[in-house]
C-alpha cells in the first residue's frame, strides 16, 4: 500500500482515508493519479462506480 501511494504522489494516511471511508469523495486527480498507478483507465473507475441502469417497470 505505502508503495502506490508514494508512486501516486499521496501519503499511505491519505490511500487509509479512501479506503476506509474516512475520505468519501477524493479529488479528481487524486482518482486519477491512484489509476494511472494501478493500471485502470477513468472509463474503467466510471463503470465500476456507476450505479446501475433502472429497470423500467
Amino acid at each position: 500500500m505505502t508503495e502506490i501511494a508514494a508512486a501516486a504522489g499521496l501519503s499511505a494516511e491519505t490511500l487509509r482515508k479512501i479506503e476506509t471511508g474516512r475520505a468519501p469523495t477524493p479529488a479528481f486527480f487524486t482518482v486519477a493519479a491512484l489509476a494511472s498507478v494501478l493500471g485502470l483507465s477513468m472509463d474503467e473507475i466510471v463503470n465500476d462506480c456507476a450505479p446501475p441502469p433502472a429497470v423500467a417497470a
